[in-house]
């Protein structure tokens, strides 16, 4: 392994274009080569992020030998085949959330890692930024006391498009798996697997669902009040409640921001500027994980990704909702 760790990106979409700016704030990582399904999109990628190598396929990037670790930022539904191919291929891998459609592919792809010796995390940018980063030692230290509900939405109103990624079945959409993770995520985080997941979901005429609200108890007695959607606007905030305390977060929680802290009678704002767009944060744990001879990160750990997608699984069971791919 390089002091650099080279990236490759696997995708040229949004997300792809976040990760690669946010690069250009990460420690001793650099971008060295993107692949696309389209020779002309990966020139143009490459063109704007200054990436020396472009591929005109994904099986390329993996073959590279220039790249150590690769970001998969491919629709949902290619996350576990890219994975395997990426893994088969000698690389270390970061995936874009979710890690894959179910438990049953994450296992999958986890398994080969194990079994290859090669780091893989699922890429929850958000519990690496510095607000995040000081909400976890808050509540390491049990500043709010004995922490008994979580409450946190993402919602959003998105121009229906039946060959849009949010509203294909067939490419894993709906409100669930793009931002529902999400909450659910912040919830296991703290509060862990939950014992029960229960809730409602309105399945849109492209057979996704358009929005779910969601309750998840846990076996100490607390709870989660989660809601996601991708047809309706929300304010986009979360909370951690507790015996002495809680927090809160403004708009947009999942990119960190300010927190309001109460506990007891005072009250006070604590602000961890996050630098550049964030995504650099993720991309340095990877680093980290990589020099100490890691395969999976402590923070975002398989265990993590594989009780989030467990719970979203029991919740398309309640719901009746199932992509074709699996």
């Amino acid at each position: 392994m390089q002091t650099s760790i080279r990236w490759g990106i696997l995708g040229t979409g949004n997300i792809a274009g976040q990760f690669a700016r946010g690069l250009g704030n990460a420690s001793g990582s650099q971008v060295v080569a993107v692949g696309s399904r389209s020779i002309e999109k990966a020139e143009a990628f490459a063109l704007e992020y200054g990436i020396p190598h472009r591929h005109g396929s994904y099986a390329a990037v993996a073959q590279d030998p220039e790249v150590d670790v690769i970001y998969i930022a491919t629709p949902h539904a290619l996350h576990r085949d890219n994975t395997l191919m990426c893994l088969q291929s000698g690389k270390a891998v970061l995936c874009e959330k979710p890690l894959a459609i179910d438990e049953e592919q994450a296992r999958e792809m986890i398994n080969l890692a194990q079994k290859r010796e090669l780091f893989l995390m699922e890429a929850m940018w958000t519990w690496f930024l510095p607000p995040f980063v000081r909400l976890q030692q808050m509540l390491a230290d049990k500043l709010f006391g004995r922490v008994r509900f979580v409450s946190a939405d993402f919602g959003f109103k998105m121009e229906r498009n039946p060959a849009g990624r949010l509203f294909d079945p067939n490419l894993g959409g709906g409100s669930l798996l793009d931002v529902g993770i999400y909450p659910i995520s912040l919830a296991n985080m703290i509060l862990g697997r939950p014992v029960k997941a229960s809730g409602e979901a309105i399945i849109g005429p492209t057979g996704v669902d358009e929005q779910a609200a969601i309750v998840l108890r846990y076996e100490n007695g607390a709870l989660a009040s989660l809601f996601s959607a991708i047809q309706t606007r929300t304010y986009q905030h979360a909370g951690v409640f507790g015996t002495e305390g809680y927090v809160h977060f403004g708009s947009h929680w999942w990119k960190g921001g300010p927190m309001l802290v109460t506990v007891g009678e005072k009250t006070w704002r604590i602000e961890e500027p996050v630098v550049g767009n964030g995504y650099q944060y993720e991309a340095d744990e990877v680093a980290r994980c990589l020099h100490a001879g890691k395969i999976q990160s402590d923070v975002v750990s398989w265990e993590h990704s594989l009780s989030v997608l467990n719970t979203m699984d029991r919740l398309r069971n309640l719901w009746g909702l199932k992509y074709p791919m699996e």
